[in-house]
């Protein structure tokens, strides 16, 4: 997204204003406003929900998906000294792909090892060397500069807002969210069709949708929800007459209508939260802040019918990611937590018949190098990612498995990959499952079209 045609109407200047909000509570004011949007370009008639995984910090991919082969796992070893994993303890995670990768072998690291059976009962796959780009990029192209490459490589924030955006930090839309303008007119309600269990992201607002966020535990209450102020009923009702009332000015009365829409639609979440028998949600560890995440998810597609919604769009994170250091003693922890919470949302799905509808996939700032820095790994670019649901066509390993070391065609310094799969032909494969027309697609993703028609679909779901 080099720069989209962002209106400095009204609606845009009140969309911006919104997200402002309240003191102490501007996430759940603010994503009422996406009602405000236009026509949505697609109805659906049955369910659907994509929900990301996005892993903070740049995941080191190479200890999440490392090669097992005697050849590739030897220059792996070298490549990593101190930090690779041990060869013997990869063998029972050692994955079978239906697919030829020409005598490649990989196995999930050990700690992953709950989503073996998801693999091989074909609902789990991994895509290899995936990440920012512009354009299809050639290291010699990389190396002279030729083609246009993701502004600030290796940036955190930058790379972060580049994978969910198409546009470094800065961004005001993210590819989930203009997913979710194509259908948000079709749903019950209109601003339950992005929604964040994991704070704030550019992921998931639109340019005319915007996320509702929830926190574990269920919806964030407009002013807490309280009913008293000040210790006095009056003043807190008189607030909230105030805030949700006509008004003559053009931006008060926009400020009330929002209002009025957040506190109703905490109600009828809630009210359809209340609906959720506990006993259907029993799989998630304890202890997990994803796995509770996933599990506020899980909870409300559980109630999608009750809130009228046919596509969902919804974000979920995991931080910790960015192991410069004590690589070998954390990132095994937080691909226990990744593989634990992954499992138990899959499983889930399936009690709740809903497996085939729900398509969950990982994402991150970008890989890491491949080299070790001391005991820890340094930002880098290319990364592999897990997809998986009921629809995806897995025990697969898509995408060519790269050259493994330092000065590989693959790599432009220190084992950092240089992707061979982008961004935008990964979502696009993701948003052409959620139904988005293959017309409304270089809309909601602005780099495609810099690829052959042919490749925007990676047929992993």
């Amino acid at each position: 997204m080099s720069c989209f045609e962002h209106d400095q109407s009204r609606r845009a200047f009140l969309k911006r204003s919104g997200a402002l909000g309240l003191a102490g509570v501007a996430t759940p004011f603010a994503t009422s406003l996406g009602a405000i949007g236009e026509a949505a370009a697609a109805t659906a008639t049955d369910y659907k929900a994509l929900v990301c995984i996005f892993l903070y910090g740049g995941n080191d991919y190479a200890n999440t998906l490392p090669p097992y082969d005697q050849a590739s796992y030897a220059a792996y070893a070298a490549a990593r000294q101190n930090i690779a994993l041990n060869r013997d303890a990869l063998a029972a995670t050692v994955l079978t792909p239906s697919n030829n990768l020409g005598g490649r072998q990989y196995a999930l690291a050990p700690n992953l090892a709950p989503l073996l059976p998801i693999f091989n009962a074909g609902k789990l796959a991994s895509v290899l060397n995936l990440g920012t780009l512009v354009q299809p990029t050639t290291k010699a192209q990389y190396q002279a500069n030729s083609v246009r490459l993701p502004p600030k490589l290796f940036s955190h924030n930058d790379q972060q807002s580049y994978f969910q955006a198409s546009n470094p930090e800065g961004a005001i839309s993210g590819w989930g969210g203009r997913i979710g303008d194509v259908f948000q007119n079709g749903n019950g309600t209109a601003s339950l069709t992005c929604i964040n269990a994991s704070g704030n992201a550019v992921y998931l607002t639109g340019r005319s949708a915007l996320q509702y966020s929830i926190g574990t535990g269920g919806p964030i209450a407009l002013l807490s929800n309280s009913t008293t102020l000040f210790g006095s009923s009056t003043v807190a009702s008189t607030l909230r007459s105030l805030m949700t009332g006509n008004a003559a000015h053009l931006f008060a009365g926009e400020h009330a209508r929002v209002s009025k829409r957040a506190l109703d639609t905490y109600t009828q979440v809630t009210g359809a939260l209340a609906s959720a028998p506990a006993a259907n949600f029993t799989l998630f560890p304890a202890g997990n802040n994803l796995a509770d995440q996933l599990r506020m998810v899980a909870r409300m597609i559980s109630v999608s019918a009750e809130l009228g919604a046919k596509r969902q769009v919804f974000l979920v994170s995991q931080g910790g990611h960015d192991l410069h250091d004590n690589l070998v003693a954390q990132h095994p922890n937080l691909m226990t937590g990744l593989g634990n919470a992954m499992r138990a949302f899959y499983d889930t799905t399936v009690q709740l018949g809903v497996s085939d509808r729900v398509t969950t996939f990982t994402g991150s700032d970008f890989g890491r190098t491949l080299l070790s820095n001391d005991d820890g790994s340094d930002h880098g670019w290319g990364s592999m990612h897990f997809v998986m649901g009921g629809a995806v066509k897995g025990q697969r390993i898509y995408g060519t498995p790269p050259a493994i070391g330092n000065g590989t065609a693959d790599d432009v310094g220190q084992g950092r990959l240089l992707p061979t799969t982008s961004v935008d032909q990964y979502a696009a494969t993701l948003a052409s499952w959620f139904g988005v027309p293959a017309g409304e697609l270089p809309t909601v993703l602005p780099n495609i079209g810099n690829y052959n028609p042919s490749s925007w679909n990676l047929g992993f779901v």
